[in-house]
């Protein structure tokens, strides 16, 4: 018997929708309202060295960059916990810990939850917030121009220096992993833009899956001419004779912005970047057609979705 994709079973369960969106909208009397839920599974999601306080304050990050891509204020948010029964006060103080603090750094209440008993540590997150404008995955216009919130493979190369031991300078695997394990989702950046992008996603599954959606929902092609990346990314690639590209376009657990925006826009996002800080990298842009593309004058291929998939 075939074995099921995450994305046949998602399409399987909404087979009523022709659309497919992280984050929900709705009306809830006449407030227009939001709603995205995530799932982090220890045996899939979370590597062994890590601090439980890390762990459950990404959780929650996991929805706020949801959120970020749609240009979404968060407001509120329910947890639930599955643990094991060998579980400690330690751990649970440290999963309280990271909840807390994510809560706090981004103005969020934490409503409640649920906790059960289970055979490893399942933690689910929703999310709700106040809707007046949302960006889409299905506008993107031809001349637009695909953008990035920042440079992509860090994460990638974390987990190759933590599960595979391999060898990188002390300040290169100290900025990936810091990266890995204390993403920051780009929340004002994404509401700052709301008016000026035309399609957005975000890339926690990866920059090629991210690519993939946003061409396919816009029925267009997109044609990435630059790769997002910085020299420091390029060197461990070499060093360690991994390719660079598995790297910035598989990778996945970024947490940036992959969007689209017409020319006229650009200036006003980067001045929007500049005051949150942020590094934009114009990437390619969208044309008539279909499928992901990359041809920087040297290189060429087709972007397949090779992002993270469940069940994969």
């Amino acid at each position: 018997m075939k074995k099921l994709s995450e994305k046949e079973i998602i399409e399987l369960m909404n087979k009523k929708k022709n659309r497919s969106e992280d984050v929900e909208i709705f009306k809830l009397g006449n407030e227009q309202c939001a709603v995205c839920v995530d799932t982090l599974v220890e045996s899939t999601d979370i590597p062994k060295c890590s601090k439980l306080s890390d762990i459950s304050r990404k959780s929650v990050v996991s929805s706020l960059s949801d959120f970020a891509s749609k240009g979404i204020i968060p407001k509120f948010c329910i947890i639930s916990l599955t643990l094991p029964k060998t579980i400690s006060k330690k751990q649970v103080q440290e999963l309280s810990k990271g909840f807390s603090k994510v809560c706090k750094e981004f103005k969020i209440q934490l409503l409640g939850g649920d906790t059960n008993q289970g055979n490893e540590i399942s933690i689910h997150v929703v999310l709700f917030g106040n809707v007046k404008n949302f960006i889409r995955r299905n506008d993107a216009k031809v001349k637009d121009v695909i953008c990035t919130t920042g440079p992509f493979g860090y994460t990638a190369s974390a987990l190759e220096i933590i599960m595979k031991k391999r060898k990188s300078v002390q300040s290169f695997s100290t900025k990936s992993k810091n990266l890995f394990f204390k993403p920051k989702p780009r929340l004002k950046f994404g509401q700052e833009s709301v008016n000026y992008i035309t399609s957005s996603m975000d890339s926690s599954d990866g920059l090629s899956s991210c690519l993939n959606e946003l061409s396919n929902q816009s029925k267009k092609k997109f044609l990435i001419t630059k790769i997002p990346t910085n020299d420091d990314v390029i060197e461990f690639a070499e060093k360690n004779k991994i390719s660079l590209n598995r790297l910035v376009f598989d990778g996945g657990e970024e947490f940036e912005l992959v969007f689209t925006v017409t020319p006229k826009n650009l200036k006003k996002i980067h001045t929007l970047a500049k005051k949150n800080k942020i590094s934009i990298f114009e990437i390619g842009h969208v044309s008539k057609g279909n499928g992901v593309f990359f041809d920087d004058g040297n290189d060429s291929f087709i972007i397949k979705d090779k992002g993270w998939q469940h069940f994969r």
